[in-house]
């Protein structure tokens, strides 16, 4: 085991943690069934192949898992936590620790902990989710489609990430936790240094685990760009599903949530039918495309806050949607808005206000109105919002979101009770 002081220690001077042979451990505590497990995910993940032509030692050695001098071979954390007996894990690396939960009206149902190597529990986990995922057909043309309650991609790319990006150096579960309606996945250890809320999306991937991390990579079971993030966001959005949630993350630990239910038919058809046209949709416009079908319109501020690019090129690519028939646009310079095109609220099966194409409704004057009415009456509602600014209630509940998601709100209150009052020290 790893003293506690010297975790301390490596924490304080910036050590790669995974990357430290274990004192104690021998080649003798790695299970030579792992490593068939290995090759075998390699195979079918489309991994590196030239992994595959080389001893366990000689494979082993190249992911970073051992340290090899003469006779002596000495597991790093890393080896330990892919190939590792389950008997060595605990005595050695006593933080590990993935737990499995079902949980269903406030009881839980499943409540598994796993405390292998990390490719056997993805597995297992994996293989509890398939069995529990529902599917919906749809039909495409002459094409039958099956369309998951969640992404599998999504899915296994979260419990990856949690897997791989969890801070070893503490105590601390990473739980896979499956409500109704959604998933949670969350692991100890916050964001790694330069990783926010507010530029998820566009930072340069760091990992906390770059030998694990790596090794990962070049087995085939995450994205090697390390931009798996990515592909969560676009698994849920592809969907027709909120983006992935990060909010709850703090500095103790990072969890996601995977919202659920049925997936959004008339959306996947939308976008299967323009990608056969060779009209690939990116991750910035499935983003924009779930924003403005939810609250109907949005400026080039929102989008850039949304994909976490500069205004430019939120301009860009709004232009482009424009071009493809997906959006229209109303007005010039700062004031310029888009919403969906009226042929793509019929396709999405808008209905209302929404479908009718209501008027253009300047976004900056609203939030004015907002916060002019808090400093009167010391609060607003969703329904006061609407009225204010002649706003549907889903386009109001939108507009007081983002204005708490900016820092300049505050959600109180609950059910038919909330309301929106100005955070201290925002006034103007």
């Amino acid at each position: 085991m790893i003293e506690p002081d010297r975790i301390r220690e490596i924490i304080a001077g910036g050590e790669n943690l995974t990357a430290l042979s274990v004192a104690g451990a021998t080649w003798d505590d790695l299970d030579p069934l792992e490593f068939h497990r290995l090759r075998q995910t390699i195979g079918d993940q489309h991994g590196d192949q030239t992994l595959l032509g080389l001893s366990d030692l000689e494979m082993a050695k190249a992911l970073g898992l051992v340290e090899a001098n003469g006779q002596a071979r000495h597991p790093t954390v890393a080896g330990l936590l892919v190939l590792g007996r389950e008997k060595a894990l605990r005595e050695h690396l006593p933080t590990h620790e993935v737990a499995f939960q079902v949980l269903r009206r406030g009881r839980i149902e499943v409540n598994e902990f796993f405390r292998g190597p990390l490719v056997q529990v993805s597995d297992l986990i994996y293989q509890r989710f398939r069995a529990r995922l529902r599917e919906e057909e749809l039909m495409v043309g002459m094409q039958r489609i099956g369309v998951p309650e969640y992404t599998p991609t999504a899915f296994r790319e979260a419990v990856h990430n949690a897997l791989l990006h969890r801070d070893y150096a503490h105590l601390g579960t990473v739980y896979v936790q499956w409500y109704e309606g959604r998933i949670e996945v969350s692991n100890p250890g916050g964001f790694v240094e330069g990783v926010r809320l507010d530029n998820l999306l566009v930072v340069r991937p760091r990992p906390r685990n770059p030998v694990l991390a790596d090794a990962f990579k070049r087995i085939g079971l995450v994205e090697r760009t390390g931009r798996g993030i990515d592909l969560i966001f676009e698994g849920q959005l592809r969907t027709g599903h909120r983006p992935p949630d990060y909010s709850r993350s703090d500095e103790t630990g990072v969890t996601v949530v995977l919202s659920g239910g049925s997936a959004d038919l008339a959306f996947i058809r939308f976008v299967i039918e323009q990608e056969r046209t060779g009209r690939e949709l990116s991750l910035d416009d499935l983003l924009v495309l779930g924003e403005l079908r939810q609250i109907g319109q949005v400026d080039i501020r929102r989008v850039a806050s949304l994909t976490q690019k500069p205004q430019g090129q939120g301009m860009a690519q709004l232009e482009r949607m424009v071009q493809y028939g997906w959006l229209e646009a109303g007005g010039t310079g700062e004031k310029r808005a888009y919403r969906l095109a009226a042929t793509v609220r019929e396709a999405f099966g808008l209905t209302g206000e929404m479908a009718a194409g209501a008027r253009w409704v300047e976004l900056e004057h609203c939030e004015v109105l907002v916060r002019e009415h808090i400093r009167a009456h010391g609060k607003i509602t969703r329904a006061e919002a609407a009225e204010l600014c002649a706003l549907s209630k889903p386009q109001a509940y939108r507009l007081l979101k983002r204005l708490a998601d900016r820092g300049l709100l505050r959600q109180a209150g609950g059910g038919r009770g909330t309301y929106y009052e100005e955070m201290h020290g925002t006034g103007e």
